[in-house]
């Protein structure tokens, strides 16, 4: 039996512009409401986990935060308090939070927003005014790094740094909250005994690795190889929950350079079918944009997106 999705990640725009050719213009235009609206259509497909990308978004020449701040200018869209919607929306439907930690200082820089002393006081300050504003929700479950790393063939002793960093700052806010990253390089890393230990040195609640299907690194019939492996690394450590950050997107174009189309289901099952036996959890990148429930007033994304939405529901129906 394959498992369902359970979780995907979310954003007020995305981050690399021509990927978010199809929904980046319509968004930017939705109330408060219509954000509500989207998370209610996650939660109706039965999922139980937002990741917030980033509550805030940097480029080398401008930036925006998604909530009231001093660290930067709020974001130029309509809506008036996002991630209040994203909050009140998921306690609504009983739906956690993972806030993100993320992106204060241009995104595209990630071993310096890993490094630098001044993006980590930049993002600590942060977390605090989030928790300030953000905390009373239920749905604030714990905090995500979207500073993402690739493991060829190890984590480095930065990342690993990073990690247990913010993880520290982060349970002195809330000693109850979780912490999750989603590192790439899953064709690459090699799941030894220095592996291991790497996983007993960092902590870290959730580990989601991304199968690299739709970004063309990997084809769902090699993954399972790499999630088995996995597995027993993870049993052996004892430590981090092995979840999943499975792609449902194509490009319309080159890779990184173009714009994002929801994937065949078919595709997306086969995903599935590789991953499931292994991971705790499948969460995917992403439902906005991808997914689209027919007659949402929230809708953003390719046109292909309503069917990847109906074959999905086809897909929970038979497998009851």
């Amino acid at each position: 039996m394959l498992k369902p999705i359970t979780g995907t990640w979310f954003e007020f725009s995305h981050h690399n512009k021509p990927e978010g050719k199809y929904w980046n213009p319509i968004v930017k235009h939705f109330s408060d409401e219509q954000w509500e609206e989207k998370v209610g259509e996650i939660a109706s497909l039965g999922m139980k986990y937002i990741v917030l990308l980033c509550s805030s978004l940097v480029y080398e020449d401008e930036c925006g935060a998604y909530f009231k701040t001093d660290i930067y200018p709020f974001a130029d869209m309509a809506a008036k308090d996002p991630i209040g919607a994203l909050m009140r929306a998921a306690e609504r439907h009983g739906i956690k939070v993972f806030m993100s930690c993320g992106f204060y200082g241009p995104w595209t820089h990630t071993g310096e927003n890993m490094t630098s002393p001044e993006v980590r006081a930049r993002a600590f300050k942060a977390m605090e005014q989030l928790y300030a504003q953000y905390g009373h929700y239920s749905s604030f479950f714990g905090w995500y790094l979207p500073d993402e790393l690739g493991i060829w063939p190890y984590y480095t002793e930065d990342f690993i740094k990073y990690v247990n960093d913010y993880a520290a700052f982060g349970r002195s806010i809330n000693p109850a909250h979780k912490m999750l990253i989603a590192p790439y390089g899953t064709n690459h890393l090699i799941a030894d005994d220095k592996y291991i230990a790497q996983l007993e040195a960092m902590d870290c609640d959730y580990i989601a690795y991304q199968d690299e299907i739709g970004v063309q690194k990997s084809k769902p019939e090699e993954t399972a190889a790499y999630y088995e492996a996995l597995r027993k690394a993870h049993d052996k450590a004892g430590r981090a929950a092995l979840w999943a950050d499975m792609e449902v997107f194509e490009f319309e174009g080159q890779v990184y350079h173009s714009a994002l189309l929801p994937a065949e289901f078919s595709r997306v099952e086969r995903q599935m079918t590789s991953i499931s036996p292994y991971v705790d959890e499948i969460l995917i990148y992403q439902y906005e944009g991808m997914f689209n429930k027919p007659g949402t007033k929230a809708y953003c994304g390719h046109p292909d997106s309503i069917k990847l939405y109906n074959d999905y529901v086809e897909f929970l129906k038979r497998n009851k």
